[in-house]
């Protein structure tokens, strides 16, 4: 399997919904000083390949940018050519795993059951993402790992500063937050001093390290 030695000091990955384009930098260089340098920016919107573009050749030094809610291998083709590194789906789709691979980037598929997360694996994805989360809890990610100690885990959905150290100590290698760290009232207010602390916050809660 894929080792992840970017989790080591920031085991979170940030996930970036539809970002406003005047502000999209500003986020990421707040999230950057606040230790999260696990960039995930959704593929929602028409020029979402041209906003990792520009966020790979600024932030490509310091950041592991990738793309997330890859859902055919058209769009996984157009995230990897604009430079993301990653893929994250939302579900299971083999052939959204191959054309990751093949184009060289990780593969992170969605799953929920043991079966999907074999069948992921077997299809050759480097670890998977259990969505959503919190709807079963840490305890349900520590039952997974049982039978599937070899199966790397990045559970998404729900996740915050009640329950990130859970998640983490349940056996996660990372987790992916959304609203509880993306904050969107925070961006529209151009409160971003408020975003790093946050950052920083849930970067120390996940176990991670400066």
């Amino acid at each position: 399997m894929h080792t992840f030695p970017m989790f080591e000091a920031s085991p979170i990955i940030a996930v970036i919904r539809k970002p406003p384009k005047e502000h999209v930098f500003s986020l990421v260089e707040a999230l950057l000083k606040g230790g999260v340098t696990n960039l995930e920016l959704t593929m929602q919107e028409h020029d979402s390949a041209d906003t990792i573009h520009e966020l790979v050749h600024r932030y490509g030094q310091e950041a592991w940018i990738g793309a997330g809610t890859v859902i055919d291998e058209a769009q996984a083709v157009a995230a990897v050519q604009a430079g993301a590194s990653f893929i994250f789906s939302p579900n299971m789709d083999r052939r959204v795993i191959q054309t990751a691979k093949k184009l060289g980037a990780v593969s992170i598929p969605g799953v929920l059951t043991p079966t999907e997360a074999l069948q992921a694996v077997e299809a050759g994805a480097d670890c998977v993402k259990v969505f959503p989360a919190s709807a079963f809890g840490p305890r349900y990610i520590k039952e997974l790992k049982g039978p599937l100690p070899h199966v790397p885990i990045i559970p998404t959905g729900g996740i915050d500063r009640t329950n990130i150290a859970d998640f983490r100590e349940a056996g996660a290698i990372a987790c992916g937050l959304g609203g509880s760290l993306v904050d969107q009232k925070l961006i529209d207010s151009g409160n971003f001093s408020e975003l790093t602390s946050r950052a920083e916050e849930l970067v120390a809660l996940a176990g991670g390290r400066s």
